[in-house]
């Protein structure tokens, strides 16, 4: 994941922030993170080439989809801050990340963006697929398992710049390229990566296994 890979040089600055949100509790900033989700997906799905340049939905989904990230983000550091962090904690947050994925992502992918059904199915299949290898790793012993092209930071960064770049085109005259639009383009760097990156975590968790014989 390219945008894991960041992650140490970013901590220091999501646990300043964290700090101003420490009266909450962190369970109620994971749901806020949720309701973002679906305002972002709601968005998207009401968005269409025809009536982009007079309602500004694109930007609005980009702003939730933003939102949804933010709060995602500092929820487990004011766990942390206020030493509440627990269990059930990482649990309610990674069941909550797959919601806001599905409503985000389904969202655009049901959208009059994504002309091809085909296209959206399978990029919404290789985002839960990336995300259970990741996880099912270590509910197998193994850790938590980020590696990957394409993880969940890549996507939201993705989802927040792609409908403002795609919002811009559209005084282009709605630039097409190979028969597809930008958020299309999108959907289908979703689906190849997304299935390569459930992949390449499936075989890690194997090779572990095969090193540890179990």
């Amino acid at each position: 994941m390219v945008l894991n890979n960041q992650r140490e040089k970013i901590d220091p600055l999501l646990t300043r922030i964290s700090k101003y949100f420490i009266g909450f509790n962190p369970h109620t900033l994971t749901w806020i993170s949720l309701i973002f989700a679906f305002l972002a997906g709601l968005f998207f799905l009401f968005s269409s080439p025809s009536n982009e340049l007079f309602n500004f939905y694109l930007y609005f989904a980009s702003l939730f989809v933003f939102l949804n990230g933010f709060f995602d983000a500092i929820d487990g550091k004011v766990a942390k801050l206020t030493k509440k962090a627990s269990s059930m904690g990482d649990f309610l947050d990674h069941a909550i990340d797959r919601y806001a994925d599905v409503l985000i992502l389904g969202g655009l992918a049901l959208s009059p963006w994504c002309r091809y059904p085909a296209i959206g199915l399978f990029a919404v299949v290789g985002m839960l697929l990336t995300s259970y290898m990741g996880t099912q790793s270590q509910a197998v012993g193994h850790k938590r398992n980020y590696s990957g092209l394409l993880g969940r930071a890549d996507r939201l960064v993705l989802l927040m710049v792609a409908p403002i770049i795609q919002h811009i085109l559209l005084f282009k005259d709605f630039i097409i390229i190979w028969e597809f639009n930008l958020l299309e383009w999108v959907l289908i760097y979703f689906a190849v990566m997304g299935n390569i990156t459930a992949v390449q975590r499936f075989i890690s968790t194997l090779i572990w296994f095969k090193k540890n014989k179990k």
